[in-house]
């Protein structure tokens, strides 16, 4: 009984239950036990706001609903500068100079994250920082979108995953990173094993799922930075909040389709495809920095 413990806390909600199973096994096992299974209780659950209208990405309450959800969702509706969008290469602006994208990432202690809309993970230390025009931004958490947000050229990609950084005034610059079926992605393959465990976990409405991944190594998602678009949108899942600056990678790295499949398994079935639409540019401009002769 007592390894059933870990597993079935992983989602919080039904407190009357779990009070419930805790009194049954007061009788079969001690003291020091039931507190270590309490302490992984509280490390290993959470939930996400009850409050919040649930929204998803068909139906009712898919993207083009969302703005009516609630009033703290209006952006989603109303807003101008929407993410995400379509990148066209005839276009862009090219910059007048290189705006390098200088990310300063370290290993640290990280929880996979089934939120129910998407997969992601958090970070649980402090995992680095990324310098936009002199300002810094933390490194948060990951997630990933089935099929891409962002298009090149018209081109929809399997994967997309977004890099949210946060500054200390709260504001946000996220790293976008497409993917196209081929080679397994290196980095994706250090946690595939999570990946299943997390779809087994069965999570209810406004219930989180979390799995401890341990330290990541995170060097794997600076490479190929030498070329990437940037503009300035907003979140791409209510409340979709504005003024977000947006760094597109140029470069489009490799996925497995069983890595593809492995991230969709966890999410609700309305949030299998989580890609929101694309959102008119509104006379916004995409520009694009390249390091001279290094246009790939």
């Amino acid at each position: 009984m007592f390894f059933l413990l870990p597993c079935f806390y992983v989602c919080q909600g039904n407190r009357q239950l779990s009070s419930t199973l805790i009194t049954t096994m007061i009788p079969r096992i001690s003291f020091s036990i039931l507190l270590l299974a309490l302490l992984v209780i509280g490390a290993s659950s959470t939930s996400t706001d009850a409050n919040a209208p649930e929204f998803s990405y068909e139906g009712g309450n898919g993207p083009e609903k969302w703005g009516t959800l609630t009033s703290s969702y209006t952006q989603c509706s109303n807003g101008k500068m929407q993410s995400p969008v379509n990148i066209v290469n005839n276009q862009v602006t090219r910059g007048k100079t290189f705006k390098s994208l200088t990310r300063i990432y370290n290993p640290c202690n990280s929880t996979l994250i089934n939120n129910g809309f998407n997969v992601g993970i958090h970070f649980e230390e402090y995992a680095g920082v990324m310098v936009v025009d002199g300002k810094n931004y933390t490194l948060k958490q990951l997630h990933y979108h089935s099929p891409s947000e962002h298009q090149l050229q018209g081109v929809q990609y399997p994967v997309e995953q977004h890099l949210v950084h946060r500054a200390d005034d709260g504001s946000s610059s996220v790293v976008a990173i497409l993917y196209q079926y081929d080679k397994p992605d290196p980095f994706l393959a250090k946690f595939m094993d999570k990946l299943t465990e997390l779809a087994k976990e069965n999570c209810q409405s406004h219930e989180e799922a979390h799995i401890a991944v341990g330290t990541l190594d995170l060097k794997l998602l600076k490479k190929q930075t030498r070329k990437f678009y940037r503009y300035i949108g907003s979140l791409t899942t209510p409340p979709c909040t504005e003024q977000v600056i947006w760094n597109i990678l140029a470069r489009v790295r490799s996925i497995s389709k069983e890595q593809v499949e492995a991230l969709k398994a966890p999410v609700r079935s309305n949030c299998k495809n989580n890609a929101r639409p694309l959102q008119p540019l509104n006379g916004r401009q995409v520009e694009l920095y390249a390091e001279i002769d290094h246009d790939d």
